[in-house]
């Protein structure tokens, strides 16, 4: 199939992008590995007349150490650096891991993490492992910029916050407390190129090592319109002794957070028994790393 006819820009700087985005409307739209757009626009979906390309903006691609209080992730990284950097395995280990499950290595070398957020799909690897480490995303236009929680970003499928002449400049994460561990956990029918049926990303917190929980974060994807927080599952663990009978029982409580529904990919009553089994599962992977942690 051929992409249908559009122009091409190639800003060179992050004011020129806001203003060709201002000026284009609703005829313009963002393009940075493409791996979603382009698809779209061959199946028709999509016509923008203008796409505006990050590949040229200085920092877009790059991850910024912000000394001990977080990392700054830019729009354009792809998803193979995130699965692949030392500094995002070993203290943001549920993106490292998302991202190492995103498709398959050809469209992880292209797919970046701004687009698997803007994108919406609740099905997404990377917006559950940004949930749990209470990301936060800098948006901005020509003129003016604005901060928002990423478990505020998602407002349906394929809808987000993010505003037609917006753009998302960053990813802003803290660095997660001592003697914690992430871990991310999909399920889908093949081993590549698989859009998730349950997704689950976890961050526990212990009081140290062999220590009770004092911090929980469950996100869970493909499970209803946007992804979710598992809140109620998340209290019950606080202050509570790791064990596979506390991490069972969590997991059962997450489901009633969940909305899943009955596709080609999988029945509800499905992915209502794996949601009980994936969190359980990713709990004591996070438990684990958290006993491995390392100042």
């Amino acid at each position: 199939m051929l992409l249908p006819k559009f122009d091409y820009h190639e800003p060179a700087t992050l004011e020129e992008a806001l203003r060709l985005l201002s000026e284009m409307g609703g005829n313009a739209r963002i393009i940075a590995g493409g791996t979603d757009l382009l698809v779209r626009m061959k199946l028709k979906v999509e016509k923008p007349s203008q796409l505006i390309s990050l590949r040229k903006i200085p920092g877009f691609d790059a991850i910024i150490r912000r000394e001990n209080h977080g990392v700054t992730i830019g729009p354009a990284v792809t998803a193979a650096e995130l699965s692949k950097n030392e500094l995002i395995l070993d203290r943001f280990t549920p993106i490292a891991l998302a991202a190492g499950r995103l498709g398959a290595p050809v469209v992880r070398n292209r797919a970046t993490i701004g687009g698997n957020l803007v994108n919406g799909r609740p099905a997404a690897d990377l917006p559950p492992a940004c949930m749990v480490l209470d990301a936060t995303l800098k948006l901005k236009s020509a003129t003016t910029e604005r901060e928002i929680s990423v478990g505020e970003f998602f407002r349906g499928p394929g809808d987000t916050t993010i505003e037609p002449n917006e753009l998302l400049v960053s990813i802003f994460v803290e660095t997660p407390a001592p003697w914690s561990g992430g871990a991310y956990i999909k399920l889908g029918a093949r081993k590549t190129l698989e859009i998730s049926m349950v997704n689950v990303a976890v961050l526990l917190t212990l009081q140290g090592q062999q220590g009770l929980i004092v911090d929980a974060k469950i996100a869970l994807g493909a499970v209803a319109p946007t992804p979710v927080r598992a809140f109620a599952a998340e209290d019950y663990l606080i202050g509570r002794q790791p064990s596979a009978e506390v991490f069972r029982e969590a997991g059962a409580i997450g489901v009633g957070m969940c909305e899943p529904i009955t596709d080609h990919r999988g029945s509800m009553e499905y992915r209502c028994l794996m949601i009980e089994t994936l969190t359980s599962r990713a709990l004591n992977q996070a438990y684990q790393n958290a006993l491995a942690w390392k100042p």
